[in-house]
């Protein structure tokens, strides 16, 4: 499993039925909705995407989408190890309505996730082999029960060696950390709060995503360095260097400084 995640959804109602509905993302809507969620930064239109593939946006980039009752956020920075510590400007443009965060990465196997009811948090879980259970708020929801019920035990599957074959250990292999994968958890997540997967085989009631608009922006602090300033610090940190030295070790263990190889 490979998905990662940073998904962050305000909702007037159930995610997956206002994601069915019929309605292109609204450009000026979904403009005035970053400056408002991103207040003191800078923001520059770029490339959109779409769900699939914006839910992961690159550093600096945000995905964003205004549809009728349904706004859609995709920032890494929402990527975040307590969800329930979600910045409080965040959580408060919730009023009134649902708010989802699920973020995931398939490196190093976490997922965590949040649920708000206006504004009251609701559930929040966030978990991982490395840190175990990191944090774990309010009663589980339906689609988790099976794995903290032990029906969805973690498989951990051996590499194969350059035969195609499994490899033979000789010591026992050592049980996964957790009662259960994070990823497969954060799939159902995915399903159950927003309606589609990344991941596994789709079912027929699953939203194509990849049919979700989302516009792309830059966004970057005001007093931070701009994409000139930005591409130019590799450049001037090489030239800061001076020219490259060279060494030859003597007999003595010494170095004895050479001009050239």
């Amino acid at each position: 499993m490979g998905a990662k995640t940073g998904l962050l959804v305000y909702a007037d109602g159930d995610v997956p039925d206002l994601l069915r509905q019929a309605g292109a993302a609204d450009p000026a809507r979904t403009s005035a909705l970053l400056r408002r969620l991103y207040p003191g930064r800078e923001i520059e239109e770029g490339a959109g995407s779409s769900l699939r593939g914006g839910v992961y946006p690159p550093d600096g980039t945000v995905y964003a989408a205004c549809r009728p009752g349904l706004e859609i956020v995709c920032d890494r920075e929402v990527m975040i190890d307590f969800p329930s510590q979600l910045p409080e400007h965040l959580v408060a443009a919730s009023t009134g309505r649902r708010l989802v965060l699920h973020a995931m990465h398939s490196v190093v196997d976490w997922f965590a996730f949040a649920v708000w009811e206006d504004e009251r948090l609701v559930r929040s879980l966030s978990l991982s082999p490395d840190d175990g259970i990191i944090e774990n708020v309010g009663e589980p929801l339906p689609f988790e029960l099976p794995y903290w019920a032990g029906n969805r035990p973690a498989d951990v599957i051996p590499w194969p060696d350059e035969d195609g074959e499994e490899e033979e250990e000789e010591e026992e292999e050592e049980p996964y950390p957790l009662p259960f994968h994070p990823l497969e958890l954060g799939e159902d997540a995915l399903r159950a709060l927003f309606g589609f997967v990344l991941e596994g085989r789709p079912e027929p009631d699953d939203i194509d995503a990849g049919a979700v608009e989302l516009h792309g922006f830059r966004v970057r602090d005001a007093s931070g360095p701009g994409p000139a300033e930005r591409e130019a610090e590799p450049r001037q940190a090489v030239e800061a260097m001076g020219p490259p030295r060279f060494y030859t070790l003597g007999p003595d263990g010494s170095l004895t400084r050479r001009d050239s190889l």
